[in-house]
């Protein structure tokens, strides 16, 4: 089950906004991790070199997006990498269709 409120606060920040607009196309938001492909995701380190914000920072919005379910998580070794949870996108799309 989807928790409408902690999605909209999740979306109430730009620099959130903005990684989930850079994971929705990774190839072109991240081009510096072509070398190691996408299969996983975006490391974090990509995504805070993006943002320009501290890794705390940065690793506080995603764990606000993660308990949303606006994106996940894969750990591959020390690294770890995220994307967009589709899932989560369609049924909140339907949600604000059919009752917002």
């Amino acid at each position: 089950m989807v928790d409408q409120l902690e999605i909209f606060k999740a979306l109430s920040n730009k620099s959130r906004l903005d990684i989930l607009n850079w994971l929705k196309e990774p190839q072109s938001s991240f081009p510096g991790q072509e070398v190691y492909g996408f299969e996983h995701g975006v490391c974090v380190g990509q995504i805070q070199q993006k943002a320009g914000l501290t890794q705390s920072t940065v690793s506080e919005y995603l764990s606000i997006l993660q308990r949303a379910g606006l994106v996940k998580s894969t750990r591959v070794g020390q690294w770890t990498y995220y994307q967009r949870n589709e899932e989560t996108f369609q049924v909140l799309s339907r949600l604000i269709q059919s009752e917002i």
